[in-house]
């Protein structure tokens, strides 16, 4: 399964915890508001201010990864 801009941030760090360090180097680590159980991951970019292309890759690879160890 390939993460989108359009998958709340919650669903994505609840399946793939191994995401939650791709947030946060990219500047998003509000995994404990309210608004991560509601927004998407590109309602998030674009608040944060973050390139959502570069950020859905980095997360992708992440799952990549992981799914290869």
């Amino acid at each position: 399964m390939l993460i989108t801009e359009n998958m709340r941030i919650s669903e994505v760090v609840e399946q793939y915890p191994q995401t939650v360090a791709v947030f946060r180097d990219h500047g998003m680590g509000c995994f404990g508001c309210a608004a991560a159980r509601f927004e998407n991951i590109g309602q998030g970019a674009a608040a944060h201010g973050i390139d959502i292309t570069t950020l859905i890759s980095a997360l992708n690879k992440a799952i990549e990864n992981n799914a290869s160890d």
